[in-house]
């Protein structure tokens, strides 16, 4: 028991270690909630890493995203890190890849799996808001993670404002209810849209799962969340 609790105060001293980039965005509050249920955050990776690489997920995804070298790519809800230590060789020398969460625990594991990537910097977030810089962020991506999102909105909005102007966003999930891990594509479309943002392509993966890419608007041209209506979740009251 001792052990145990050496081991989670070690954890949660080197997830503190992980801060926020940027003062606090707009506030969960103003913005309407979502009409669907939300999933809860139950695991860091979707599927076992080496499946992944045999599937070409990683390299199918950067190449639908048009990461290059020297962008700085943030992954939203990086959880085990996959992503993050992938781009960090495609981004280069002269990129940076920000590894935003929100868990304890994944903030601690990813510090410790980035430790010798200079180019990589884990950043602790907010649910509604990644905390980062203002204008400094080429493309993001957001895997398996969007149905465990409380507040969709608060975060599209504040992530918006962290976009260099024609940023480009990229969301991978299944095509199923939240309640079962997913987002059907309709409602992912209707939530993007009412948050501003432009879809510019949609593309099915090799294992069954979808990557959908918009165009972050820029921060003048973001929504009022007072004007923010929810979108309907059709297929969850359909029974999918």
């Amino acid at each position: 028991m001792i052990r145990a609790a050496l081991l989670l105060l070690a954890l949660t001293a080197a997830a503190q270690a992980a801060e926020p980039l940027a003062p606090p965005g707009a506030p969960a509050s103003a913005f309407p909630k979502p009409d669907r249920p939300v999933a809860e955050i139950v695991a860091p990776q979707w599927t076992p890493e080496s499946q992944r690489d045999r599937n070409g997920e990683f390299a199918e995804v950067a190449r639908l995203l048009r990461v290059a070298p020297g962008e700085t790519v943030a992954d939203i809800g990086a959880g085990s890190g996959y992503y993050v230590v992938r781009l960090s060789p495609l981004v280069g020398p002269g990129g940076r890849v920000l590894a935003e969460d929100v868990t304890p625990s994944y903030l601690a594991a990813l510090e410790k799996r980035v430790r010798d990537l200079p180019n990589v910097t884990v950043v602790r977030g907010e649910p509604h808001d990644p905390r980062l810089p203002p204008a400094s962020v080429d493309a993001a991506i957001l895997v398996h993670m969007y149905h465990e999102i409380v507040q969709p909105f608060g975060l599209l909005h504040n992530l918006a404002a962290a976009m260099k102007p024609g940023g480009r966003v990229g969301i991978l999930d299944a095509d199923a209810v939240p309640a079962r891990h997913g987002t059907p594509p309709a409602l992912l479309r209707c939530e993007l849209a009412a948050a501003g943002y432009r879809e510019t392509g949609f593309a099915w993966l090799k294992d069954g799962t979808y990557l959908a890419t918009f165009e972050a608007p820029a921060p003048e041209r973001r929504p009022d969340p007072a004007s923010i209506r929810p979108c309907a979740d059709t297929a969850t009251r359909e029974g999918r």
